[in-house]
């Protein structure tokens, strides 16, 4: 076990730390508590089943070597300067959530959230620590719509960001974070403004793909749309409703999000460094966009829907005028069959030799009659 004094802190905020041996690999096992908040037994857990991703301890914008616990990266990070942990966990257990927070002092109303991750985008402060969630969502590839096909994904990720630590909690694939972690440690000049550089990089990532999300959209609409006007096209309804329904989640998803990031840009936030305050303000722009986006497709689906109800209605009368037309073509018929069916004795031709061929002529005369005049009139 290497000896405590031998990673005291020491002025250099930059030189790398060395985890302790018996931190590295990353603890599996989670603190358990029992409901009476004494410690647990580790057999509470299912050993094969962690819901951390990857812990890094981060001094000057750099990442130090090592794996490490959650517990270490913490108390190593509080004995150095310009130093944090951030801590990346996907779909946690209440056990070990319960655990880390007891660790990190998280509030338990946001610790029950990012366990259950059915929360609205929104932006909380509990004490030193601001909790924020944020819905995730990508486009799922469809070879064609139908009224059955899933077209947006969406998920959640929290994020606790305090002074020295962020812990983003990951629910779905909607998102994956790893790129995340992976570009902004090549960006030392970024990360160097701690916590709130990674807050901005996930935000950033999140609304990048609702851009995407948006564009993607825009194509579906434009196929859906031109099949709808389209006289081979089907426009089947359920599918117009379907794609209503997926734009309503992916809206649900971007629009709460403006609050939140007016109040990180907000010129009263003194939480996050000015300088990031600016990259924030960057994501808003792109967020103000992809609303707008959303708002317009919103639009343009009820005028398709609209549209559809018109052309399902019209095409109702022209079937009521054609069998309005037929039937009125069939009445003549019956009318003369009606009449000659009453077996009185002096009715007209009924002694006359060509009595029955003029009764056919009579109807078909009249029938063609009709039809000529029905068919002039559009109504066949």
């Amino acid at each position: 076990m290497t000896d405590r004094a031998e990673r005291s802190p020491v002025p250099n905020a930059g030189r790398a730390l060395r985890p302790r041996a018996w931190a590295a690999p990353v603890r599996a096992m989670s603190r358990i508590l029992n409901a009476d908040g004494s410690p647990g037994t580790p057999a509470a857990t299912d050993p094969g089943r962690s819901g951390v991703v990857d812990c890094g301890l981060y001094v000057d914008g750099e990442r130090q070597p090592g794996e490490w616990h959650y517990a270490d990266a913490l108390e190593a990070a509080r004995q150095e300067r310009d130093a944090f942990v951030w801590i990346g966990l996907h779909e946690p257990e209440q056990a070990e959530m319960s655990a880390i927070a007891e660790t990190y002092g998280l509030h338990e109303l946001a610790v029950e959230d990012a366990v259950k991750a059915e929360q609205r985008p929104k932006l909380e402060r509990f004490g030193e620590v601001v909790f924020l969630v944020l819905r995730t969502a990508r486009y799922c590839e469809h070879t064609e719509l139908t009224e059955n096909s899933e077209v947006v994904e969406t998920g959640q990720v929290m994020l606790f960001i305090g002074p020295n630590f962020l812990i983003s909690v990951r629910h779905g694939d909607a998102c994956r974070l790893a790129p995340v972690r992976a570009d902004l440690e090549a960006k030392r000049e970024l990360l160097v403004h701690g916590p709130w550089a990674v807050a901005y990089a996930i935000t950033d990532r999140v609304v990048d793909l609702y851009l995407e999300v948006a564009d993607q959209l825009e194509d579906d609409l434009d196929v859906l749309e031109a099949d709808v006007f389209d006289r081979q096209g089907s426009g089947r309804i359920q599918r117009i409703y379907q794609m209503k329904r997926e734009l309503v989640e992916f809206k649900r998803a971007v629009t709460p999000l403006q609050r939140p990031l007016l109040t990180v840009t907000s010129q009263v936030n003194r939480d996050v460094p000015k300088e990031i305050r600016r990259y924030f303000r960057d994501v808003q722009d792109h967020l103000s966009r992809t609303v707008e986006q959303v708002n317009s497709y919103d639009d343009l689906l009820n005028s398709i829907l609209q549209a559809r109800l018109a052309q399902v209605t019209v095409d109702q009368n022209n079937d009521m005028r054609k069998i309005a037309a037929w039937a009125a073509i069939g009445a003549v018929w019956t009318a003369i069959a009606g009449i000659y069916g009453m077996n009185f004795e002096n009715m007209p031709e009924l002694g006359w030799t060509y009595g029955y061929s003029g009764v056919w002529a009579l109807m078909l005369v009249s029938s063609f009659t009709l039809y000529r005049l029905f068919r002039r009139n559009g109504w066949l």
